[in-house]
């Protein structure tokens, strides 16, 4: 049985009347990049709130490396947290406001200023280590906020919506930052970008009203031996379509957009597959198209809107 690096049991949260997470139970493995998806009101914030202990949970309990998060001193320096919201203050150098951080999970002096450098370094701004947050750029403060997270050697790291707001390349630099820091860390990261999180993690859970709807290993929710996902050079031309859509072997077609789409299967036997494949090659090619890549199963974009009924609010693209 591979090893829990968070344990979350029961775990309700209630605000008034709202109930923002209701019962979720769920264990993370040890050194995975766990992607946390739902719509906006999921939980996905109230849940790394109570985790961090900013917040008190109704029910249930969350643990971590073994260590419950009412005792969160206890974790000092072996967890950290990068809210959704992270922010500086003016007036103050960023390399000061790091060493404090530092200084708080538990760093003397020289070894918290050495941490807060290393950290900047990390993510490719040394330079901005004097500097007043209001002289940085949103990317680049983004990418200081993370440094929030990368100080010291935490063995669990919870990320809430850290490329939230970005340009596609700060959004990138963030997502490869990530994934050379995972090691062998566990790397908690939430989202509102389905490509992105299919892109960087190997495990995913999907919340949706405060409840657990799926959860498993990336090839577990997005593996599927009835649907391809084809990509072409150029538009599907209806002729085409319409050839694919009459063959026995094919179910259906669903377009997601001008040069992409998703071919249903009607297949008895998995060994079926193969002749699928050389039929949609043979059909494209009569009609002059070229597929720039075919990949079995849904996209994680498809599976969410699956489990959740169609609601989504955020953005699939990077």
């Amino acid at each position: 049985m591979s090893e829990i690096a968070v344990r979350i049991t029961n775990l309700s949260k209630k605000f008034s009347r709202t109930v923002a997470l209701d019962n979720v139970s769920l264990n993370i493995p040890a050194r995975t990049l766990y992607g946390m998806l739902g719509p906006n009101g999921a939980g996905k914030t109230t849940l790394f709130g109570v985790a961090a202990g900013f917040l008190k949970a109704t029910a249930g309990e969350i643990e971590v490396q073994g260590i419950n998060v009412k005792n969160i001193s206890a974790l000092r320096g072996r967890m950290s947290m990068l809210p959704q919201d992270a922010s500086f203050q003016s007036g103050i150098p960023v390399i000061d406001q790091l060493t404090l951080f530092a200084r708080l999970n538990g760093f003397d002096a020289p070894a918290a200023a050495k941490a807060a450098a290393d950290a900047l370094e990390l993510v490719g701004l040394p330079d901005v280590a004097k500097k007043n947050a209001r002289a940085l750029s949103h990317g680049m403060l983004k990418r200081v906020a993370l440094c929030q997270a990368f100080i010291g050697h935490a063995e669990v790291i919870f990320l809430d919506e850290p490329t939230a707001g970005l340009d596609p390349d700060n959004a990138r630099r963030i997502r490869e930052l990530v994934k050379a820091y995972k090691k062998d860390r566990t790397i908690i990261f939430s989202s509102h970008n389905l490509q992105e999180v299919q892109q960087i993690c190997d495990h995913v859970c999907i919340l949706h009203k405060g409840r657990v709807m799926e959860c498993g290993t990336m090839d577990h929710l997005t593996s599927s031996s009835f649907l391809l996902r084809v990509t072409l050079d150029r538009p599907l031309a209806s002729a085409a379509e319409g050839e694919l859509s009459a063959h026995p072997l094919v179910a259906g077609i669903v377009r997601e957009d001008d040069l992409s789409f998703q071919l249903k299967l009607n297949l008895e036997n998995p060994g079926q597959k193969t002749d699928a494949m050389k039929m949609l090659y043979e059909v494209l090619g009569r009609h002059g198209l070229f597929p720039r890549s075919v990949n079995e199963g849904a996209s994680l974009e498809a599976r969410f809107l699956e489990i959740t009924g169609g609601k989504f609010d955020g953005g699939s693209s990077s």
